[in-house]
Protein backbone atom coordinates (compact mmCIF):
# COMPACT_ATOMS: atom_id res chain seq x y z
CA UNK A 1 0.00 0.00 0.00
CA UNK A 2 2.37 2.43 0.78
CA UNK A 3 4.28 1.88 -2.60
CA UNK A 4 1.17 2.35 -4.21
CA UNK A 5 1.14 5.54 -2.54
CA UNK A 6 4.72 6.59 -3.13
CA UNK A 7 4.04 5.68 -6.94
CA UNK A 8 0.73 7.82 -7.09
CA UNK A 9 2.38 10.55 -5.66
CA UNK A 10 5.38 10.04 -8.41
CA UNK A 11 3.19 10.31 -11.25
CA UNK A 12 1.27 12.44 -10.02
CA UNK A 13 4.11 15.66 -9.08
CA UNK A 14 5.57 14.58 -11.93
CA UNK A 15 2.45 15.69 -14.48
CA UNK A 16 2.05 18.87 -12.17
CA UNK A 17 5.94 20.19 -12.59
CA UNK A 18 6.86 21.72 -15.53
CA UNK A 19 7.91 19.63 -18.34
CA UNK A 20 7.90 19.19 -22.20
CA UNK A 21 4.81 18.06 -24.13
CA UNK A 22 3.96 14.56 -23.71
CA UNK A 23 7.50 13.85 -21.71
CA UNK A 24 5.49 12.10 -18.56
CA UNK A 25 7.26 8.27 -18.13
CA UNK A 26 3.53 7.25 -17.11
CA UNK A 27 3.30 4.46 -18.91
CA UNK A 28 6.86 3.27 -17.28
CA UNK A 29 5.33 3.75 -14.34
CA UNK A 30 2.09 1.61 -14.98
CA UNK A 31 4.59 -1.21 -15.96
CA UNK A 32 6.21 -0.95 -13.06
CA UNK A 33 3.45 -0.93 -11.16
CA UNK A 34 2.08 -3.86 -12.82
CA UNK A 35 5.39 -5.40 -12.23
CA UNK A 36 5.95 -4.55 -8.61
CA UNK A 37 2.25 -4.55 -6.97
CA UNK A 38 -0.81 -6.71 -6.59
CA UNK A 39 -3.03 -6.79 -9.80
CA UNK A 40 -6.27 -5.32 -7.59
CA UNK A 41 -3.45 -2.17 -6.37
CA UNK A 42 -1.42 -1.84 -9.85
CA UNK A 43 -4.39 -0.37 -12.37
CA UNK A 44 -5.10 2.06 -9.33
CA UNK A 45 -1.57 3.61 -9.81
CA UNK A 46 -1.94 5.26 -12.62
CA UNK A 47 -5.87 6.48 -13.09
CA UNK A 48 -5.32 7.86 -9.67
CA UNK A 49 -1.85 9.59 -10.47
CA UNK A 50 -3.83 10.82 -13.93
CA UNK A 51 -6.83 11.91 -12.27
CA UNK A 52 -5.65 13.75 -9.16
CA UNK A 53 -3.57 15.93 -11.38
CA UNK A 54 -5.83 16.28 -13.96
CA UNK A 55 -8.32 18.02 -11.04
CA UNK A 56 -5.45 20.21 -10.71
CA UNK A 57 -4.54 20.95 -14.10
CA UNK A 58 -8.60 21.55 -14.85
CA UNK A 59 -9.13 23.98 -12.46
CA UNK A 60 -6.35 26.33 -13.47
CA UNK A 61 -7.44 26.02 -16.84
CA UNK A 62 -11.29 25.47 -16.31
CA UNK A 63 -11.52 22.38 -18.46
CA UNK A 64 -13.98 19.90 -17.75
CA UNK A 65 -12.81 16.90 -15.79
CA UNK A 66 -15.67 14.61 -18.03
CA UNK A 67 -13.99 14.22 -21.07
CA UNK A 68 -14.73 10.82 -22.72
CA UNK A 69 -10.96 10.76 -24.67
CA UNK A 70 -9.55 10.92 -21.28
CA UNK A 71 -11.26 7.98 -19.41
CA UNK A 72 -9.96 5.92 -22.39
CA UNK A 73 -6.05 7.48 -21.89
CA UNK A 74 -6.90 5.96 -18.23
CA UNK A 75 -7.68 2.62 -19.27
CA UNK A 76 -4.88 2.28 -21.83
CA UNK A 77 -2.71 3.03 -18.72
CA UNK A 78 -4.67 0.44 -16.81
CA UNK A 79 -4.06 -2.22 -19.63
CA UNK A 80 -0.26 -1.11 -19.61
CA UNK A 81 0.09 -2.39 -16.11
CA UNK A 82 -1.21 -5.93 -17.58
CA UNK A 83 2.01 -6.26 -18.89
CA UNK A 84 3.68 -5.84 -15.56
CA UNK A 85 3.83 -9.35 -14.39
CA UNK A 86 6.21 -9.78 -17.82
CA UNK A 87 9.12 -8.43 -16.26
CA UNK A 88 9.64 -10.67 -13.40
CA UNK A 89 9.67 -14.04 -15.20
CA UNK A 90 12.89 -15.48 -14.54
CA UNK A 91 15.66 -15.85 -17.31
CA UNK A 92 14.52 -13.20 -19.69
CA UNK A 93 16.97 -11.52 -21.63
CA UNK A 94 17.62 -7.74 -21.37
CA UNK A 95 15.78 -6.68 -24.54
CA UNK A 96 11.88 -7.39 -22.56
CA UNK A 97 12.30 -4.29 -20.83
CA UNK A 98 12.69 -1.90 -23.79
CA UNK A 99 9.94 -4.09 -25.76
CA UNK A 100 7.78 -3.56 -22.71
CA UNK A 101 8.43 0.45 -22.57
CA UNK A 102 7.71 0.77 -26.55
CA UNK A 103 4.77 -1.61 -26.42
CA UNK A 104 3.32 0.96 -23.32
CA UNK A 105 4.18 3.88 -25.60
CA UNK A 106 2.34 2.76 -28.59
CA UNK A 107 -0.64 1.53 -26.56
CA UNK A 108 -0.59 5.36 -25.63
CA UNK A 109 -0.17 6.34 -28.94
CA UNK A 110 -2.75 4.52 -30.18
CA UNK A 111 -5.35 5.05 -27.35
CA UNK A 112 -4.61 9.01 -26.98
CA UNK A 113 -5.51 9.66 -31.03
CA UNK A 114 -7.98 7.40 -30.94
CA UNK A 115 -9.46 9.51 -28.02
CA UNK A 116 -8.79 12.55 -29.70
CA UNK A 117 -10.69 11.37 -32.63
CA UNK A 118 -14.11 11.20 -30.56
CA UNK A 119 -13.87 14.70 -29.78
CA UNK A 120 -15.75 17.00 -31.45
CA UNK A 121 -13.81 20.05 -30.81
CA UNK A 122 -10.98 18.48 -33.05
CA UNK A 123 -12.98 18.25 -35.99
CA UNK A 124 -12.20 15.13 -37.65
CA UNK A 125 -14.16 13.65 -39.59
CA UNK A 126 -15.89 10.63 -38.31
CA UNK A 127 -15.03 7.71 -40.58
CA UNK A 128 -11.84 5.89 -41.37
CA UNK A 129 -9.65 9.09 -43.24
CA UNK A 130 -10.32 11.41 -40.25
CA UNK A 131 -8.88 8.17 -37.88
CA UNK A 132 -6.13 8.32 -40.03
CA UNK A 133 -5.52 11.67 -40.03
CA UNK A 134 -5.35 12.08 -36.16
CA UNK A 135 -3.31 9.23 -36.05
CA UNK A 136 -0.62 10.37 -38.54
CA UNK A 137 -0.97 14.16 -36.26
CA UNK A 138 0.27 12.57 -33.14
CA UNK A 139 3.26 11.04 -34.55
CA UNK A 140 4.37 14.51 -33.94
CA UNK A 141 4.14 13.98 -30.15
CA UNK A 142 4.99 9.70 -30.29
CA UNK A 143 9.18 10.06 -29.53
CA UNK A 144 9.20 12.37 -26.20
CA UNK A 145 6.62 9.55 -25.17
CA UNK A 146 8.89 7.03 -25.82
CA UNK A 147 11.97 8.80 -24.66
CA UNK A 148 10.26 9.25 -21.56
CA UNK A 149 9.05 5.58 -21.15
CA UNK A 150 12.33 4.14 -21.66
CA UNK A 151 13.87 6.37 -19.42
CA UNK A 152 11.28 5.92 -16.68
CA UNK A 153 11.87 2.01 -17.29
CA UNK A 154 15.59 2.19 -17.15
CA UNK A 155 15.48 4.51 -13.93
CA UNK A 156 12.31 2.57 -11.69
CA UNK A 157 13.85 -1.23 -12.50
CA UNK A 158 17.58 0.01 -12.15
CA UNK A 159 16.42 1.07 -9.12
CA UNK A 160 14.44 -1.52 -7.86
CA UNK A 161 16.89 -4.45 -8.89
CA UNK A 162 19.62 -2.19 -7.01
CA UNK A 163 17.79 -2.58 -3.61
CA UNK A 164 16.60 -5.76 -4.34
CA UNK A 165 20.54 -6.58 -4.33
CA UNK A 166 21.17 -4.62 -1.45
CA UNK A 167 18.98 -6.01 0.51
CA UNK A 168 20.41 -9.69 -0.18
CA UNK A 169 23.88 -8.37 0.80
CA UNK A 170 22.86 -6.82 3.90
CA UNK A 171 21.91 -9.87 5.68
CA UNK A 172 25.31 -11.67 4.57
CA UNK A 173 27.66 -8.80 5.71
CA UNK A 174 26.11 -8.81 9.33
CA UNK A 175 26.28 -12.30 9.49
CA UNK A 176 30.06 -12.21 8.22
CA UNK A 177 30.34 -9.71 11.41
CA UNK A 178 29.67 -12.07 14.19
CA UNK A 179 32.35 -12.83 17.21
CA UNK A 180 34.35 -16.22 15.95
CA UNK A 181 34.72 -16.82 19.74
CA UNK A 182 31.84 -16.94 22.64
CA UNK A 183 32.50 -14.91 25.12
CA UNK A 184 30.56 -17.05 27.87
CA UNK A 185 32.93 -20.01 26.82
CA UNK A 186 36.59 -18.05 27.18
CA UNK A 187 35.36 -17.19 30.87
CA UNK A 188 33.93 -20.79 31.37
CA UNK A 189 37.31 -22.06 31.05
CA UNK A 190 39.62 -19.64 32.35
CA UNK A 191 37.80 -20.07 35.45
CA UNK A 192 39.30 -23.39 36.56
CA UNK A 193 42.78 -22.52 35.35
CA UNK A 194 42.82 -19.32 37.46
CA UNK A 195 41.57 -21.50 40.73
CA UNK A 196 44.11 -24.11 40.26
CA UNK A 197 47.36 -21.22 39.56
CA UNK A 198 45.42 -19.65 43.03
CA UNK A 199 45.71 -23.18 44.68
CA UNK A 200 49.75 -24.24 43.61
CA UNK A 201 50.81 -20.79 44.69
CA UNK A 202 48.97 -20.56 48.23
CA UNK A 203 50.64 -23.97 48.77
CA UNK A 204 54.16 -23.08 47.78
CA UNK A 205 53.67 -19.89 50.70
CA UNK A 206 52.85 -21.83 53.04
CA UNK A 207 54.95 -24.63 52.50
CA UNK A 208 58.16 -23.35 51.67
CA UNK A 209 60.26 -22.34 55.52
CA UNK A 210 62.23 -19.12 53.64
CA UNK A 211 58.57 -17.48 52.79
CA UNK A 212 58.52 -14.28 55.01
CA UNK A 213 62.54 -15.06 57.06
CA UNK A 214 64.82 -13.24 58.38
Amino acid sequence: MRKALFLIAIGAIYRLVPHPWNLVPMGALSLYAGASLPRRWAWVVPVAAMGLSDLVIDYAIGRPFLDPSRWIIYASFALTTLMGPLARRPKVGPWLLPVLSLSASALFFLTSNFGAWLVPEMNYPRNLAGLLACYVAGILFIRPTILADLAGTAVLFGLDAILERANRLLPARGASLQPVVNPPTVVSTAAPISSELIASIRSIVLVQPWIGGC
